[in-house]
């Protein structure tokens, strides 16, 4: 991978990272407002219901913020785009669908379908 392509990537994860960061502080900010207590408990089971959805969406976005720094400590360390599990470089085309991908499309196959396997002993 080249040095453009190499920033383009780079700027790509730092903006993903940006933006989850600004949808975190709106959600932290949203549920400081969002105290009231209701009287009718339908009102009261759906906010909470709101309430737990916001915050695991907010958790997994959490661990994907690490996946996005590990991305950008692999491009410092020019790591980055090369399947972990072969060694073989990782197709563009993935990496613009996902660019924290570790591994290649077929390694992933791979790696799934040894999950499945094992998840049904």
């Amino acid at each position: 991978m080249n040095e453009r392509q190499l920033e383009y990537f780079k700027k790509k994860l730092f903006a993903w990272k940006d933006e989850i960061l600004r949808e975190s502080r709106e959600t932290v900010t949203h549920l400081q407002k969002e105290t009231e207590n209701h009287p009718d408990l339908a009102d009261r089971a759906t906010s909470e219901t709101d309430r737990a959805l916001e915050l695991r969406t907010r958790d997994r976005q959490r661990k994907l913020i690490s996946k996005i720094d590990e991305a950008l400590r692999r491009i410092e360390d020019g790591s980055y785009g090369y399947c972990e599990e072969t060694g073989e470089p990782i197709g563009l085309a993935r990496l613009e669908a996902r660019p924290v991908a570790t591994m290649s499309v077929e390694a992933q196959e791979r790696h799934e379908r040894r999950e499945r396997v094992h998840r049904d002993d």
